[in-house]
């Protein structure tokens, strides 16, 4: 769903040294990340080549790794494109079809790039072999702030498709992702916002910080800025794929799914409630 991206990429300034990370919008909705130094480069989950390659020759950028959180297309497409210019390797999930060659990579594997350590995540339930990417301290303009390149697990104010895994997967990923510092950056791979915050208003209405951040992303979006990255603290108050332990979020599923679910479902029982009827919601 197209929710008016913004028609040129939008660089996240740091300071003098320090990384810049930049969403380069691709199809309708989707964010292909670079991260650099003002020399290398690294991009995250490119189903696109072209914009990559428009943002690297812009300033003068050498790639030097492509990392890939799963095997959807609009994450994988261009890789091919991007190979020429390559000066080092693709990672990617152990247990998922990817373009060859591909270092694979699963969870508690490190990937050390631009002078960062990232830790490789698996979170399961988008796809069955779905993993992630978190360094723990990366210069910001605000200051230093971990870095999270979650492809489509984790949206802000929502979470993926279950395509391939379980609920039960879904929710242990998502309560891993949560547990992460308050100030973790998150890069989600799509602008789906505004989308998500509308079913959360729906399912959780008196939620105040959800009320606000709303009115906060309508902003960001009006001005053609992405609403990305979201901040897990953040995250943590207004998601309600984060929130399903709580009486609001079980209120909500009951209210949906009265003769499915018992008088006091539990957390997974509620994410996957919520799941499918985010699925059809409009």
């Amino acid at each position: 769903m197209n929710q008016g991206q913004p028609t040129v990429s939008s660089q996240i300034a740091t300071p003098p040294g320090a990384l810049t990370l930049t969403p380069l919008p691709a199809f309708d909705d989707n964010y292909l990340w670079l991260l650099d130094n003002g020399r290398d480069a690294l991009v995250v989950d490119p189903g696109d080549a072209v914009p990559v390659a428009a943002e690297l020759d812009r300033r003068g950028l050498k790639l030097v790794g492509i990392l890939l959180t799963h095997h959807h297309g609009d994450h994988v497409s261009g890789v091919e494109a991007l190979r020429p210019r390559l000066r080092g390797q693709v990672y990617g999930p152990r247990h998922e079809r990817l373009p060859e060659p591909v270092q694979r990579v699963g969870g508690g594997a490190h990937v050390e790039l631009l002078g960062l350590r990232f830790t490789v995540l698996d979170v399961p339930g988008h796809t069955a072999g779905h993993i992630a990417y978190y360094a723990p301290a990366v210069a910001a303009a605000d200051g230093s702030a971990p870095l999270l390149f979650c492809g489509d697990t984790l949206f802000s104010g929502g979470c993926g498709r279950l395509f391939e895994g379980t609920p039960a997967q879904l929710h242990a990923s998502l309560q891993a992702l949560a547990a992460l510092p308050a100030a973790t950056r998150v890069c989600c791979a799509h602008e789906y916002t505004q989308s998500n915050l509308r079913f959360a208003r729906e399912v959780d209405p008196d939620n105040t910080a959800l009320a606000a951040y709303a009115d906060w992303c309508a902003t960001e979006r009006a001005a053609a800025r992405p609403t990305l990255p979201a901040r897990l603290g953040r995250e943590r108050l207004i998601n309600p794929f984060l929130r399903c332990e709580q009486p609001a979020l079980q209120m909500a599923a009951l209210r949906h799914a009265p003769h499915q679910l018992p008088a006091q479902p539990g957390p997974v029982a509620v994410l996957a409630t919520l799941r499918e009827w985010k699925n059809s919601y409009r």
